[in-house]
């Protein structure tokens, strides 16, 4: 069984009592069931684990418990990515976390802006044609040093920096 949260496939879910180690490498979600819907309580990663007791002495267990209503009632799926970095698991939490706010998440998921600021056209672009089929390209966004131009015939993209 799996179930796909955003665009990742998740294994699970399953009781949580029935989940047995090692883990390694993975995303995990912590859900409530009611009924035929789960509704996803914490959200976490896990670098690697033996420790049957992994999630009893987790400093959330109390807080998935009392949001599901019993015990009985966590279920846990789980998004391996053996291959992934540190990294990739956080931007996929992030993700997750600002997407459906588990209620048992305290931290603050960080809310990165990007390095590059957006600015209004002053239409006195360049004009150049499509490398690939010779049409003219047009101006599709304009970034605060450079310009992105897409081709409205065979739809590729080019960025050029702004003089």
């Amino acid at each position: 069984m799996s179930i796909q949260i955003l665009q990742y496939e998740f294994l699970g879910p399953i009781p949580l009592d029935e989940w047995g180690p090692p883990m390694e490498k993975l995303v995990f979600l912590i859900m409530s069931r009611d009924k035929d819907r789960f509704n996803i309580v914490y959200v976490g990663d896990c670098e690697k684990t033996d420790d049957k007791s992994f999630f009893i002495q987790h400093s959330g267990f109390k807080c998935w418990v009392e949001k599901s209503g019993s015990e009985k009632s966590l279920y846990l799926a789980i998004l391996p990515l053996f291959e992934a970095s540190k990294e990739h698991r956080e931007s996929i939490l992030n993700k997750i976390k600002m997407r459906y706010n588990p209620p048992c998440n305290v931290e603050k998921v960080s809310n990165e802006r990007p390095d590059y600021a957006v600015r209004k056209s002053d239409n006195s672009t360049e004009k150049f044609s499509c490398p690939c089929c010779g049409s003219e390209m047009k101006p599709e966004q304009f970034l605060e040093k450079s310009t992105l131009y897409r081709c409205g015939s065979c739809g590729i993209s080019d960025t050029k920096l702004n003089s």
